[in-house]
């Protein structure tokens, strides 16, 4: 590639900051897929199986135990979707960080890289719970696909944001604008020019 080539393909990259907003963003899509998907395998699973999903243990886990009998269940299940969409959103971000090629397999392959780290790492090394070797075995395969669900989403719709971000939210022209100030509404005007000054 050119030298100039490489400099203006290096302009084009988005900032850190954008690229981890479009991170949590697509995570926050790939979250709601993948909760649909847990939704539909969970059913699926045999009747000694189907209690809650890893999401809502490890709320319960962390939870200190007086807290945990006095909150209601509607407000342990509010705390569950947050931490759940808020780990899904941080985990997003961070793939973006990384500035991965546009490719919904390595997404998935990513995905079951945050369950491994998650549910094989961090979460039993803090002994909240036990390491996925302990879990029944069609729980496990329920929340591996679940995480590959949500690895390809969120690359897809990373890669959507990025693009979208680059073609259709770019730009200084705002040429649906109102051209003349004398046509804007007076408050908008007042606004615009601050304060009368004291006489």
């Amino acid at each position: 590639m050119p030298v100039i080539d490489r400099v203006l393909a290096d302009e084009a990259q988005p900032s850190l900051e954008t690229r981890l907003l479009l991170g949590a963003l697509a995570g926050l899509v790939g979250t709601a897929a993948m909760t649909a998907a847990m939704r539909a395998l969970h059913r699926r699973l045999p009747p000694q199986q189907r209690y809650p999903l890893p999401p809502r243990e490890i709320v319960q886990e962390v939870l200190p135990e007086p807290a945990e009998r006095r909150m209601a269940e509607g407000h342990r299940q509010s705390l569950t979707m947050a931490a759940h969409f808020g780990y899904g959103a941080a985990t997003g971000a961070l793939y973006a960080a990384a500035r991965p090629p546009a490719s919904p397999t390595l997404g998935a392959l990513y995905g079951v890289l945050v369950w491994g780290v998650s549910y094989l790492g961090w979460i039993p090394g803090t002994g909240i719970l036990r390491p996925a070797t302990q879990h029944p075995g069609r729980r496990n395969g329920l929340m591996i696909a679940c995480h590959l669900v949500w690895g390809a989403t969120t690359a897809a719709t990373l890669h959507e944001l990025q693009r979208a971000s680059a073609e259709i939210f770019a730009g200084d022209a705002a040429r649906d604008a109102v051209p003349d100030d004398s046509h804007r509404r007076p408050a908008l005007r007042n606004a615009r020019s601050g304060p009368e000054p004291e006489r």
